[in-house]
């Protein structure tokens, strides 16, 4: 596999880990005690939203899971035929 089509499927991997764990630890204004909302902020808006967390969480989870899906490269554990869960599909004969 080549550096780039590595770095490709990890950046995949961390732009869908990010919003997988974007939702954990946040705060809503009614969670928090004593917090007012101010004039013009929406009721649901996070109290405690930390982005550097947020991006150190998604990169853990990202290279766990491109550490998974290389050793699945590298080992073929599950290939594109495993998945085939239909059988072959039915060979016509166009009498050519």
């Amino acid at each position: 596999m080549n550096w780039t089509s590595m770095l490709a499927i990890y950046a995949l991997f961390w732009v869908m880990s990010a919003f997988l764990v974007l939702p954990v630890g946040l705060r809503t204004p009614d969670q928090v005690e004593g917090h007012k909302v101010q004039k013009g902020h929406a009721d649901s808006a996070p109290v405690n939203f930390r982005p550097k967390l947020v991006a150190k969480r998604a990169t853990v989870v990202a290279v766990v899971l491109f550490a998974l899906y290389y050793a699945n490269y590298a080992n073929q554990w599950i290939t594109v035929d495993d998945l085939n869960f239909f059988g072959k599909p039915p060979v016509h004969d166009l009498g050519y």
